[in-house]
């Protein structure tokens, strides 16, 4: 079986939105603020069920996600990252983020942020053109990110990432360059920029198959990337993986995690979760997420990680293999370490997959040294192709 690493990320979820974003997918609601108080109770609840399956593992980093998070209070914050931090051993240099809308955010807040002990924040830029933010429903202006990164400066936070998305309908290449210059002038530490995914059930969707929107352009949209992967790296920015790029030393270790397919309890309606060799899902809704914890998950497997668990699956070899051949390979620089990846298999990657790495190599879109296998710069748009060249060959 796989050799597991022992470090631990833990992941909160925040269900709460003051409004849905035309494009989100995530397990969101904006009618229920009003069950806050006891959905921060029952996560606490969830984490106190988690800490007593997962021991002897140190975290490293902490994320609060969403949904919202910025639409909790100082109060609320602390409740809940206290309660992680009474009932897990945190690394005295662990990453403690928080996801925010540049609309919720003051020097006040911020300050009481950093006291909490968040010293990471990822705000939700999205777009510097106005049209696009109103297509999003994005309730913001670039304006609102200016000051929000101006007060999160004010409040002594030196790790700030930027989200920002890419190829809308009707997005031009022209909209796009205006993004990225906002984004530079802002100076993050880190920015990760994602292409958009039309999921089905947004409102961004229907638009689109309704025919009241544009369908996006595959080679506009390929062109915006390598725009944005020639502008960054003249500013100072690595790319490290194939939707971010950050100043030297400033990753996001907390998605390194994902990446590397290493052991993360998710907590909160609708998180996921891999740990204790499972992977896992907690139930969506936050009315039953909340009643769960409250009568202790009665008629729950034993077996779950905590009483909110709905799902859970035992990770074969095969799958283990999968998912850290298809995370792996999103990293650009690091990509699958050879060594690492043969101490938790047993074998090489290359040693297990020779057909695959001799093809892709010979057409350019894999770089294989004595210690990494990686896509090439040529490989990054055809990643989904690379990947499928391995996985393919998995019997799962």
């Amino acid at each position: 079986m796989p050799q597991r690493e022992s470090k631990l990320s833990i992941y909160i979820h925040i269900p709460f939105c003051a409004v849905r974003c035309g494009y989100c997918a995530f397990n969101t609601y904006t009618d229920l603020a009003h069950l806050m108080p006891e959905y921060i109770d029952a996560l606490c609840s969830e984490l106190a069920s988690a800490a007593q399956k997962v021991r002897d593992k140190r975290v490293h980093t902490v994320y609060f996600g969403g949904g919202t998070p910025s639409l909790l209070s100082p109060p609320q914050v602390e409740q809940i990252f206290g309660q992680v931090s009474r009932l897990f051993h945190i690394n005295d240099d662990a990453e403690i983020s928080l996801e925010a809308n540049p609309d919720d955010l003051n020097e006040a807040y911020l300050r009481d942020l950093r006291n909490i002990g968040f010293n990471r924040l990822s705000i939700g830029m999205q777009s510097a053109n106005p049209a696009i933010l109103r297509m999003f429903d994005r309730q913001h202006d670039l304006a609102a990110v200016d000051a929000a990164v101006s007060s999160a400066r004010l409040a002594a936070f030196d790790n700030i990432n930027l989200d920002v998305i890419f190829g809308s309908p009707g997005e031009s290449l022209a909209d796009w360059k205006e993004t990225v210059t906002a984004v530079l002038r802002l100076s993050p530490e880190h920015i990760s920029m994602y292409g958009l995914e039309l999921k089905g059930g947004t409102r961004l969707r229907l638009k689109v198959d309704a025919g009241e929107l544009p369908r996006p352009d595959d080679d506009v949209f390929a062109d915006m990337y390598e725009f944005a992967s020639a502008s960054l790296a003249p500013a100072g920015y690595d790319q490290y993986e194939i939707s971010n790029w950050c100043r030297p030393g400033k990753e996001c270790r907390h998605n390194l995690q994902y990446w590397r397919n290493l052991d993360y309890i998710g907590v909160g309606a609708g998180a996921h979760g891999f740990a204790e060799g499972r992977r896992y899902s907690t139930i969506a809704a936050p009315e039953r997420y909340i009643a769960a914890l409250s009568n202790g998950g009665d008629g729950r497997d034993a077996a779950s990680l905590t009483p909110a668990v709905a799902k859970s699956t035992r990770v074969t070899e095969a799958d283990d293999l999968y998912e850290t051949i298809m995370m792996g390979l999103r990293l650009t620089q690091e990509g699958i370490d050879r060594a690492r990846f043969k101490q938790r298999f047993g074998r090489d990657l290359v040693e297990m997959f020779p057909d695959a790495t001799h093809k892709l190599c010979a057409a350019g879109l894999l770089d294989v040294t004595a210690g990494h296998v990686r896509l090439s710069e040529s490989g990054r748009l055809l990643s989904n192709f690379v990947i499928r060249q391995f996985v393919s060959r998995i019997k799962i």
